[in-house]
C-alpha cells in the first residue's frame, strides 16, 4: 500500500519485539503510581522532592518512550498496547487516589474509566479482525497531558479552585474530542478497510 491509502500518514515498521528501551520506559509509567501514593500517604498527604521528582518522570517518560522507540526503530506491536496502557493505568490510579482524598470528583473518575473502556474495547475489535492494534491518536495524546496537567495542579495547588475547575473542564472537553477522533478512526479501518501501522 502506499502512504496515501495509510490512516496513519506514513507507513512505520513495526516489529514483534517485546524488551526494548521504549517498552521498558512505558511499564515503568504504570508502576511509578504506587511509589507516588505510598510516599504521599506516609508523609501525612504532604507533598515533597521525592514526590515531586516521580510524577516529574511519569509525566517525561509519555515522551521519552515514543522519541526512543523513533529513533532506535523500535516501534512494536507489544509497544502499540503497553504505551496507552500505561497511560491510562497511570491516570485511572493516581485520579482514583484524587478521589478517594477528595480533589477530584467522582463523575469525573467515571467519564475517563468510561472513555478507555471504549476505546479499549475498540482496539480489541480491531485487534481480531485486522490482526494488529492501531496506534493512538494524536488528540488523545494531547488529552492524556492536560489530564496530568490538571491531576498536578489539583494535587499541589487545590486553593487555586477556578484553575483546577477550568482544567477539569479542559479535559472532559478534549476526552470526548479525542473519542470522536478514535470513533472515525475505528469505523476508517473497520468498516472502510483503512490500512494503518
Amino acid at each position: 500500500m502506499n502512504e496515501v491509502t495509510n490512516i496513519d500518514g506514513k507507513i512505520i515498521p513495526v516489529k514483534q519485539d517485546v524488551l526494548t528501551l521504549a517498552n521498558a520506559i512505558s511499564l515503568s509509567r504504570a508502576l511509578i503510581t504506587i511509589p507516588i501514593l505510598i510516599l504521599h500517604h506516609a508523609s501525612g498527604k504532604e507533598a515533597n522532592w521525592l514526590i515531586v521528582a516521580l510524577i516529574g518522570y511519569a509525566f517525561v517518560s509519555d515522551y521519552l518512550d515514543g522519541y526512543f522507540a523513533r529513533k532506535f526503530n523500535q516501534v512494536t506491536e507489544f509497544g502499540k498496547v503497553v504505551d496507552p496502557l500505561a497511560d491510562k493505568i497511570c491516570a485511572i490510579i493516581l485520579f482514583f487516589y484524587a478521589v478517594l482524598i477528595g480533589i477530584i470528583p467522582v463523575f469525573f473518575l467515571v467519564i475517563m474509566i468510561l472513555r478507555d473502556l471504549l476505546i479499549l474495547t475498540g482496539s480489541l475489535m480491531i485487534k481480531r479482525k485486522r490482526g494488529k492494534y492501531a496506534m493512538s491518536v494524536l488528540s488523545g495524546k494531547v488529552a492524556v497531558n492536560v489530564l496530568a496537567v490538571y491531576w498536578i495542579v489539583a494535587f499541589f495547588f487545590p486553593e487555586r479552585e477556578q484553575t483546577v475547575e477550568f482544567l477539569m473542564w479542559l479535559s472532559l472537553i478534549l476526552m470526548f474530542y479525542s473519542l470522536g477522533s478514535y470513533v472515525h478512526r475505528y469505523i476508517m479501518i473497520q468498516k472502510k478497510g483503512a490500512e494503518f501501522n
